[in-house]
């Protein structure tokens, strides 16, 4: 829900502005926030082969230690949406931060692959708190001068966490195992937690939804503007259709020709490096072209990079990984955007709607990242390419019908 003000109260303070101190440490908590939860929700991605080995399961079977995560997120977002539209964003971050990083404790030690699963699921539960509220915190508290750029500073977060969770994890579990890859993780997990408690500024411009509106009622207005469904269809499509290379992805470069390490198959999700860039570049780009043409644009970028990545050269294959992360953060950036956009305009909850883009985003996480297990045994890396091909050229597809059905302006 917009920002707003009460009669009775006054106007609201204006949001964080540059140069402002809370400006600063409102974007390095986010920022650090998003590490923490992408590192723990990611880790287990690069583990894969060797959980395969550890716990005698087969690659499906395997990459349901994402999916279960994913999944139980998605679950999370519907709850802890709304929940942070009544009690607000920094009471929801901070709790969430606190027990998946417990949780990230516990799934170091879990004795049993079904207690893996299980807590994983629960920990994507407890991740939802960032994904739920970072964009609506963002836009809520900073200056609207401010607010775009900040949004893909935190999204370049996620990425640089993403890419964290990965690259230690396949160095760690060289050195121990993938319990001592977990492991170090939950301790990244803690430490940035303690650092985001500190730092994160108090709400000054948070306004509650009436407790007396119905979780439901709210579900069904974000559910009520067509632009707002093609963006949640949208945020499916693409991240299933990523989730999917980067699962299969892994299995590949252990496979021959390649027969790398899980350290040296980690160091390939450097690609993520330029997701972080990509992402605040687009904001700015997307302040002056337009939303609608920079979707797409990234779309494009995205399916140029999987085709890459069926030459067989590793080069080739890896270079193909990076175009499709940029392109991916720069149309997953600016779409995130675009929803808080959207909501604000049309007076719908903003926290909502941004936990619906979420929910969505993840539900094609765990469909894809599953499919990809299943297409890498059944067709290696072609079947997997065609799984996330049919994602991301759905994707495209609705970004150019919302570019032509969104009217005047920007979208």
């Amino acid at each position: 829900m917009p920002p707003s003000s009460d009669p009775d109260e006054g106007p609201l303070p204006r949001g964080h502005r540059a140069g402002e101190p809370a400006l600063r440490r409102a974007s390095v908590a986010v920022l650090l926030a998003g590490l923490a939860v992408f590192a723990v929700l990611y880790a287990p991605q690069t583990l894969l082969p060797e959980l395969t080995r550890a716990f005698g399961v087969s690659p499906a079977a395997a990459t349901l230690s994402v999916s279960a995560a994913t999944a139980g997120l998605a679950l999370g977002l519907l709850v802890l949406g709304p929940l942070s539209d009544r009690i607000g964003r920094t009471s929801v971050l901070r709790a969430a931060l606190a027990v998946s990083s417990g949780l990230a404790v516990l799934t170091a030690a879990a004795p049993a692959w079904e207690v893996l699963l299980g807590l994983r699921g629960l920990q994507g539960f407890a991740l939802a708190g960032l994904p739920a509220v970072g964009v609506a915190y963002l836009r809520e508290e900073l200056d609207t001068s401010v607010s775009s750029r900040a949004i893909g500073l935190f999204v370049g977060g996620t990425a640089i966490g993403g890419l964290s969770g990965r690259l230690v994890a396949g160095v760690l579990a060289d050195l121990g195992g993938w319990r001592t890859a977990l492991g170090g993780i939950a301790g990244l997990a803690v430490a940035c937690t303690v650092a985001v408690w500190v730092l994160l500024p108090a709400p000054r411009r948070f306004v509650p939804v009436p407790r007396q509106t119905p979780v439901l009622r709210q579900l069904a207005r974000g559910l009520g503007d067509p632009v707002l469904l093609g963006l949640y269809g949208l945020a499916a499509l693409l991240m299933g259709g990523f989730v999917a290379v980067y699962n299969a992805g892994t299995f590949r470069l252990e496979a021959q020709p390649y027969g790398l390490s899980p350290a040296l198959a980690g160091l390939v999700f450097l690609t993520y490096l330029l997701g972080s860039a990509a992402a605040p570049l687009a904001g700015s780009l997307a302040e002056r072209a337009g939303r609608r043409v920079v979707v797409p644009v990234g779309l494009a970028l995205t399916a140029a990079g999987l085709a890459l990545t069926l030459a067989a050269p590793l080069a080739l294959f890896v270079a193909g990984l990076a175009v499709l992360t940029v392109g991916f953060f720069a149309a997953h950036g600016v779409a995130s955007g675009w929803v808080a956009a959207r909501a604000a305009t049309g007076d719908r909850p903003v926290g909502q709607a941004a936990s619906l883009y979420s929910f969505w985003y993840y539900v094609g996480s765990s469909v894809g990242g599953t499919l990809a297990g299943r297409a890498w045994a059944a067709a290696g890396w072609p079947g997997a390419v065609a799984v996330a091909g049919t994602g991301i050229g759905g994707a495209l597809l609705l970004a150019l019908l919302l570019g032509r059905s969104a009217g005047p302006g920007r979208g």
